[in-house]
């Protein structure tokens, strides 16, 4: 089977692909990238000579270049998403871009061409939850304007799906955390700036909770519901560890044996969802799968990969690492 991947260059594309090639020898690769924000070639450079795998370069919103690429492939697993929520704030339109009319152009090439699509999704186009927590049927509730795009790309799939019996399966997961993950986000930032002796922000009082998973689970249920998933279905993919900023921070400044003394709040960003919190019983259930990585061997392998590898961000703009990047 040949699998076409858009967004390969990021965070969980790249390691979805090298999960794909290492763990079968049943799938080719052809890995479709923009190189825009958050790409790095270096995600896989071990494998770039892979007999299997072909990375081309080009934006999900080309029809034509799309309609020529999916031709080639059976299924599309479309990573290819802006996904900072603090960017969006300060400029939704690459996340509408990209988010709505990327996933429209693929939704309506495979649709023509009778091809399965897996679209990529959040548990942020729940919004945010006091006690509850959203299970496939739950109501869409965005605050963000990139939450709102993934949820406006959620319901065009939904109405394809419908109307033209499209084969599109949705999978929301919860935050990601890992190796090659973009160092603007929680958690790469917070090992980089602590490896400095820099000072680490916390938004707010550092409350607010997410459901954190390992990449590699989430990549591996996403691999479950390549072929078995149900066509038109929605699935969602999360660990039940819900923890809240502060403690993750401190976890890894323990981790690290650095003082508490570096944490920093800051300004809370606008529109800040406090929760997170996803049901997966689902997934379980249809295709046996469940989380393997533990947050406290998965945090503490992520912190040894980023030190281990310095070169990924030693030369990082300083405005990736701003604490309020939603003013820039």
């Amino acid at each position: 089977m040949k699998i076409l991947v858009t967004g390969g260059l990021g965070f969980i594309g790249s390691n979805f692909i090298l999960k794909l090639l290492k763990e079968s020898n049943e799938f080719e690769v052809i890995n479709v990238d923009a190189e825009l924000y958050g790409a790095d070639r270096r995600n896989l450079s071990e494998i770039q000579n892979h007999e299997k795998y072909q990375f081309v370069k080009g934006n999900i919103t080309n029809k034509r270049f799309m309609e020529e690429i999916i031709d080639k492939c059976d299924l599309v697993v479309n990573f290819a998403a802006e996904s900072f929520v603090d960017r969006s704030i300060s400029d939704a339109n690459p996340f509408l871009v990209s988010n709505i009319r990327g996933a429209f152009t693929i939704l309506d090439i495979i649709t023509k061409q009778k091809k399965r699509m897996i679209q990529i999704s959040t548990d942020e186009v729940f919004g945010s939850l006091s006690s509850s927590t959203a299970t496939e049927e739950s109501k869409l509730n965005p605050s963000s304007p990139y939450a709102a795009t993934k949820a406006a790309a959620e319901l065009l799939i939904s109405s394809y799906c419908i109307t033209y019996g499209s084969d599109v399966i949705i999978t929301r997961c919860t935050n990601n955390y890992g190796p090659r993950q973009f160092p603007e986000k929680l958690i790469p930032k917070t090992i980089i700036l602590a490896n400095q002796n820099q000072k680490i922000p916390i938004y707010g009082k550092g409350q607010n909770i997410r459901d954190w998973i390992h990449v590699d689970d989430h990549c591996n249920g996403i691999m479950s519901l390549l072929l078995d998933g149900k066509s038109g279905q929605s699935y969602n993919i999360s660990a039940n560890n819900e923890i809240d900023n502060l403690t993750i921070v401190k976890k890894i400044l323990d981790i690290m044996g650095k003082s508490e003394d570096l944490i920093e709040y800051v300004e809370d960003r606008p529109g800040h969802d406090f929760r997170y919190s996803m049901n997966s019983s689902k997934i379980y259930k249809e295709m046996s799968w469940k989380p393997k990585i533990g947050f406290e061997e998965g945090i503490k392998k992520t912190v040894e990969w980023y030190l281990n590898h310095e070169e990924i961000w030693k030369e990082l703009s300083p405005k990736i690492l701003d604490p309020t990047p939603w003013k820039n």
